[in-house]
């Protein structure tokens, strides 16, 4: 075995110098000495690139500035939860294991339709065990536990700001697993088995031609009929009562966001390209205000105290050695 030692280095290195370094898991950004990697800023981004390279099938600039964008965001989140980490871990605290085992669990119902097994596959594709993403999740609840630590002095929530609170955001807060929705669907695959003379290009501009169509007043059945290889496309596309869990989560994500009757598309997938018209949205339930009402009245102090909160945090920026990488 050590015969081959020296043998495999080299090949590692002539490998390394015709195609570049090859990087294992880089650095994002470094705090006080702590590192934050670009695994972690990518298993956080992988839900919104998801949806971006669904949105831009064409990865236009458009889609690059969305990326980019959401991963500066997420960025600089990790560079806060890192210095208030340190200040908070300094004041021992600490952070309830139910309460990151119950953050978790929202996450995986949230971001990925509750389907766990697409929640390991994508800490597994971004390079983090389960043991970092707990360190990551707590990191994020320990932003939480700050802001109520430094700014307890806030005025406490009025019933009213409570209740409007709630109001607002309470079909945010619902159990996204339960939702379903009926939409009419039209695919077009990337390769015709029917025209050898298609190619992922031309079924493209096909779709787009397609979409602008259905965006002029067109007739949704009678396309999906004329065009579509899909499930239903000969009764005009109709799917109905499809729930949520059932969809990719990128594109569940999508149909929920987009207006009742709007043309969403085309969006792309591994094999093709989809177009579609939400006929109706049914919600999952919302919590009752009795089980959330600690975390809408913390939102409401979050809000009264924000821009106290952004010059505190910013002052400890200034304070703290930060080396960002990317």
């Amino acid at each position: 075995m050590k015969c081959f030692a020296p043998f495999l280095f080299s090949l590692f290195l002539l490998n390394s110098l015709v195609h570049g370094a090859i990087e294992i898991n880089g650095i994002a950004a470094t705090v006080n000495g702590k590192v934050v990697t670009k695994n972690e800023v990518n298993f956080l981004a992988a839900p919104i690139k998801a949806q971006l390279q669904a949105r831009f099938p064409r990865k236009s600039s458009a889609y690059y500035n969305e990326l980019t964008k959401a991963r500066e965001k997420i960025l600089e989140e990790l560079i806060n939860r890192e210095i208030m980490l340190h200040l908070f871990e300094s004041g021992n605290g600490d952070i309830p294991r139910s309460a990151i085992d119950s953050e978790i669990r929202r996450q995986i119902r949230d971001l990925y339709n509750g389907d766990e097994n697409k929640f390991r596959t994508e800490l597994a594709k971004s390079g983090l065990s389960q043991h970092k993403y707990r360190e990551l999740t707590k990191r994020k609840l320990v932003v939480g536990a700050m802001r109520a630590q430094q700014f307890s002095s806030s005025a406490p929530p009025t019933p009213d700001e409570v209740n409007a609170e709630y109001a607002k955001h309470k079909l945010k807060l619902r159990d996204i697993t339960k939702d379903s929705c009926d939409y009419r669907k039209i695919y077009i695959p990337k390769l015709d088995p029917e025209d050898i003379t298609a190619t992922p290009e031309s079924q493209l501009e096909l779709a787009e031609e397609i979409t602008k169509k259905l965006k002029n007043g067109a007739n949704f059945a009678e396309l999906a009929k004329e065009h579509s290889t899909g499930a239903f496309a000969s009764e005009g596309g109709l799917w109905e009562d499809v729930q949520r869990i059932d969809l990719s989560p990128e594109f569940g994500a999508i149909i929920f966001d987009a207006k009742t009757k709007s043309v969403v598309g085309p969006l792309e997938d591994g094999r093709g390209y989809t177009i579609i018209q939400t006929i109706t949205k049914r919600f999952g339930p919302s919590p009752p205000i009795s089980e959330v009402r600690e975390r809408i009245e913390a939102r409401v102090k979050s809000q009264k105290s924000s821009a106290r909160f952004e010059r505190w945090i910013e002052g400890q920026r200034s304070k703290a050695m930060i080396k960002r990488k990317i």
